[in-house]
């Protein structure tokens, strides 16, 4: 592996502008980066990373890396780009391991000067991990408030086994205590406990980062049904759902990707991808895999009513500018055991309903300046409860730009 890892580190050119940096939606600087470590300093080249994008090591793993960073090396032009994706993954995983136990100081408690200012962190995904442990850093006393057993959030409930090994997870958590951030668990602000509570017992800002768990419909017949559900549901447990031999997935994102996948290693004997564009929205590589696995897809249909024997699709064709048009007297019934609808989430409005003055846009997602506050003073946000949903790397990137906007605030008011 470190043999395979170098060697491919060899064939980055270091460009002077590099595009590789300009496709990372959290600017990591690679060629820096690679250069550290073909220098000998992985712990420096680890360090790096880490400081630039905290989720680092699972970024390496669920990145659409084929259109970000190794989409615009300029290698990829006329053969293959360079794998940065395995190079990070080598690093940053080295690096977390070292981390956990306690061989890097760079984290040591004791080198950070306690603020003595409370923050509490609604939600413990990618936004919320990031936050917490940015300000934890800055040295905030952080507690996060999760509304599950378990921290992680759309990482550990949302994204399979086999592309994310939760374990990896159960390392952030073990970080975060040892850096003194406390974790409430099965605790759902909004209901028991307010954030006017939360405001009352001191804590002097508060950021929400709660997701999008509430699935999108299709608003079509049979939705009710008892063999239909809902792809963020099922990604929750697999193991509680009986589909039968045969499934279809409504929707062709990395989440129906997810699903399908899921279920074919969960009994599912044929699974089929229905997507309305002629064009599979997922990245590449999950369909790629996908197809390797035994997914079937079906496209250029959209669904107009789901029975108990399976869904009904009508065909439907594109003009030039993009919209779609049923061909009426197309309707096919595609059998199968069960349905799950994979259209994306949105959020639940928990909170909101239980929290003067925040402000939400017409799809309920909250709405923030630039830098995450919102429109209550003391209150920020991100991730996809803003900005709807997006990749884990989005989130970490505009939670990294909220946790210095907070950090201002917090220190505006000790003056």
């Amino acid at each position: 592996m470190a043999f395979n890892v170098i060697n491919e580190a060899r064939r980055c050119l270091n460009c002077k502008n590099p595009m590789c940096r300009k496709g990372c939606p959290i600017s990591t600087n690679i060629p820096e980066v690679i250069h550290t470590f073909l220098e000998g300093d992985i712990d420096k080249a680890g360090e790096t990373l880490f400081k630039n994008n905290p989720l680092s090591v699972i970024c390496s793993l669920i990145c659409n890396h084929e259109s970000q960073c190794e989409g615009h090396c300029v290698l990829g032009r006329k053969g293959a780009p360079v794998h940065f994706s395995n190079i990070e993954n080598y690093i940053s995983d080295n690096y977390f391991e070292k981390l956990d136990q306690g061989a890097v100081e760079e984290l040591e408690l004791d080198k950070v000067r306690k603020k003595g200012m409370r923050v509490g962190v609604i939600g413990g995904g990618p936004a919320g991990m990031t936050i917490a442990i940015l300000l934890a850093r800055k040295g905030y006393d952080i507690t996060i408030f999760e509304s599950r057993e378990k921290i992680g959030g759309v990482l550990r409930y949302g994204i399979p086994e086999f592309r994310l090994p939760k374990e990896l997870i159960e390392r952030y958590k073990r970080l975060m205590v040892s850096l003194g951030i406390r974790i409430r668990p099965n605790t759902s602000i909004g209901t028991t406990i307010t954030i006017d509570d939360m405001f009352r017992d001191g804590y002097r800002a508060i950021f929400i980062g709660t997701g999008v768990w509430k699935p999108n419909t299709l608003h079509i017949k049979g939705e009710s049904l008892g063999n239909v559900h809902f792809a963020i549901n099922y990604l929750t447990n697999p193991d509680v759902y009986t589909l039968g031999d045969s499934l279809n997935v409504i929707g062709a994102g990395n989440s129906a990707m997810d699903v399908a996948r899921t279920a074919l290693r969960h009994g599912c004997k044929r699974v089929t991808v229905f997507s309305r564009s002629e064009h599979i929205a997922a990245s590449i590589t999950e369909v790629e895999f996908a197809k390797i696995d035994g997914v079937e897809f079906v496209t250029c249909v959209e669904p107009v009513e789901i029975t108990d024997e399976g869904a009904v699709f009508v065909n439907v064709e594109h003009d030039e500018e993009g919209r779609h048009h049923r061909i009426e007297g197309t309707e096919k019934l595609y059998p199968a055991s069960s349905t799950i609808i994979a259209v994306s989430q949105g959020p639940r409005n928990r909170i909101v309903s239980t929290t003067t003055g925040l402000d939400v846009t017409e799809r309920g997602l909250l709405v923030t300046n630039t830098f995450g506050r919102t429109t209550r003073d003391g209150i920020f946000a991100a991730g996809d409860v803003v900005l709807g949903a997006r990749t884990v790397v989005e989130a970490v990137n505009y939670s990294k730009q909220v946790a210095e906007a907070m950090d201002e605030y917090l220190c505006g008011l000790d003056r």
